[in-house]
């Protein structure tokens, strides 16, 4: 499902993410009251859920969806095949599993801003980006990316050019989406590793746009 949008920032936008913090620590006390229930009574192994949040902390996260739009960027074949079929390129990468059966790669153009949220629950590319963060998951957002996505941008610091769209796909139990961000200028001649370091978890959620090389010269410094 998508929808197309242009809207004038709202007065209530950049309360967003306070609704979302207030709310969600309500929430957070409340799993941790039913964790320490569940592990009183023998139902859960603290042990097992620290193993599984390292693994999507450690070991998947947006560590990998950054060497994704890396490839993407660096490799016009690679960049082809993630348009036509997400689900097998980012699986030629070793970045499957739980919550990314079913990938689709939608490219930033100076036309069309692309942002992505689920307005049902909080269907997100685990393999690629980890877990989702807490704003993600919020009413608030999942309410006004659709309904005001100019002004939810303007709460995350991102201004777009007037006359560039934006475009909301809504996640759902079948299909997630991967934001694909045009490539910063001024990185011609870059390994995929420096590529890499410029691509955060934002850019490929829309909320966000990459690291400037020019504001971030250490990138390039210090990679590999």
């Amino acid at each position: 499902m998508t929808a197309e949008a242009n809207h004038s920032p709202s007065p209530h936008a950049d309360h967003a993410h306070d609704r979302a913090h207030s709310t969600l620590g309500e929430m957070d006390l409340r799993v941790r009251a039913l964790e320490t229930l569940l592990t009183q009574k023998g139902y859960l192994d603290p042990a097992a859920v620290d193993r599984i949040i390292e693994t999507y902390e450690v070991h998947v996260g947006p560590h990998n969806g950054a060497k994704v739009v890396a490839r993407a960027w660096a490799e016009p074949a690679f960049r082809d095949w993630l348009l036509q079929d997400a689900t097998a390129a980012i699986a030629s990468m070793d970045y499957t599993g739980r919550q990314g059966e079913h990938m689709v790669a939608v490219p930033n153009t100076p036309d069309t801003h692309n942002m992505v949220v689920c307005t049902l629950c909080s269907c997100y590319p685990w393999p690629v980006l980890g877990l989702p963060p807490v704003w993600y998951k919020s009413a608030a957002y999942r309410a006004l990316a659709v309904i005001e996505p100019r002004a939810v941008l303007a709460d995350f610091g991102v201004t777009l050019p007037p006359g560039q769209n934006i475009r909301v796909w809504d996640s759902t139990a079948e299909v997630r989406y991967l934001v694909l961000p045009e490539r910063p200028a001024g990185t011609e001649g870059w390994s995929q590793e420096q590529l890499a370091q410029l691509v955060t978890r934002d850019a490929m959620i829309g909320t966000g746009l990459p690291l400037n090389p020019q504001l971030n010269p250490q990138v390039k410094e210090v990679a590999p």
